[in-house]
């Protein structure tokens, strides 16, 4: 049961994910490639794309 509660955190964690990076400025091979990653390695993909993933207009700090 707490499997299924982590796999459904993990998809709508995804899906915001991959909302913000089509929402954002980057290029459009960048977008196809931040977006192949977050849906491969799911976690993986998520944690690196909060860390270093493209900003929509907003400026990385």
């Amino acid at each position: 049961m707490e499997y299924g509660i982590i796999g459904i955190i993990i998809l709508i964690l995804d899906i915001y994910a991959v909302v913000q990076v089509i929402s954002s400025s980057a290029s459009g091979g960048s977008k196809i490639l931040w977006i192949l990653g977050i849906l491969i390695f799911p976690v993986l993909g998520f944690i690196v794309w909060a860390f270093a993933g493209p900003r929509g207009g907003r400026a990385a700090i």
